[in-house]
C-alpha cells in the first residue's frame, strides 16, 4: 500500500486515544488501518515472539504471523468488520517468531475515526 500521510496521522492519534486500554487490558490487542497503519500492545508482541510493539508494527505482512490454513477467514472476518460494520469472533491459530504454534480467540470489532474504519483485535490465548 503506498505511504499515505493521512493515514500515519490518523495511527498515531487512535494510538494515543486508546493507551489506556492498550496499557491496562489483560488481552492481547491490535488495531488494524492497513498493513503499513497499525499498532498493537506489548502483550500482543510478547504474544508472537516479537521484542517490541514496533517490531511487530514494522512487519510489512501482519498475515503472515496467522497459520495459512486459516488466513482467508481471518480476512473475510477483517472484510465483514471493516465493510458491514459487523463485529465477529473468530478462533485463530498464529504462528510465533520461533516457529510454535498458538491457538486463539480473536474478537474483531469495527470503529470508525476520522472517516477511516479501523478494527480492534482482542486475542486470547486458548487454554
Amino acid at each position: 500500500m503506498a505511504h499515505n500521510p493521512h493515514h500515519e496521522h490518523l495511527i498515531i492519534e487512535v494510538s494515543k486515544m486508546l493507551q489506556p486500554v492498550l496499557a491496562k487490558s489483560t488481552q492481547a490487542i491490535y488495531v488494524y488501518l492497513d498493513d503499513e497503519h497499525k499498532i498493537c500492545n506489548k502483550k500482543f508482541a510478547d504474544l508472537l515472539g516479537y521484542k517490541s510493539p514496533q517490531e511487530w508494527v514494522d512487519n510489512q505482512y501482519p498475515i503472515s504471523d496467522v497459520d495459512e490454513a486459516e488466513q482467508e477467514k481471518g480476512i473475510k472476518a477483517y472484510m465483514e468488520a471493516s465493510n458491514k460494520f459487523q463485529a465477529s469472533v473468530i478462533p485463530a491459530t498464529w504462528i510465533k517468531k520461533d516457529g510454535k504454534k498458538i491457538k486463539t480467540q480473536v474478537i474483531m470489532a469495527p470503529f470508525t475515526y476520522k472517516d477511516e474504519v479501523f478494527v480492534l483485535h482482542f486475542i486470547t490465548p486458548k487454554k
